[in-house]
């Protein structure tokens, strides 16, 4: 199995409430049940205000590195990502267990 984690940071100046942010966390809510790959999704803004914490997590898992693949190529990913890119940056991080 394969954990993917994605921790996301508002750009400078956008807000949560804004209507693009807060569709754009819609459409990550539904991704996972859009791709059969997926075997767990999960996603959250996050509550913390420490200056180092993130605005929003996507802890999810995959079978094995063929199938992380497939869901990076995914049309529905790829569309996210695209509505993402407008207002925020992100990391992330794969790993096996």
């Amino acid at each position: 199995m394969i954990r993917h984690l994605v921790l996301f940071k508002l750009n400078e100046g956008v807000s949560r409430d804004e209507p693009r942010v807060a569709a754009g966390a819609k459409a990550f809510e539904e991704l996972g049940g859009l791709v059969s790959d997926v075997t767990f999704w999960e996603c959250a803004w996050n509550f913390s205000d420490r200056p180092i914490a993130y605005d929003f997590a996507i802890n999810s898992a995959v079978a094995d590195r063929d199938a992380l693949q497939r869901y990076a190529e995914h049309p529905a990913h790829q569309a996210v990502v695209a509505q993402w890119r407008e207002f925020a940056t992100w990391v992330i991080a794969d790993y096996e267990f």
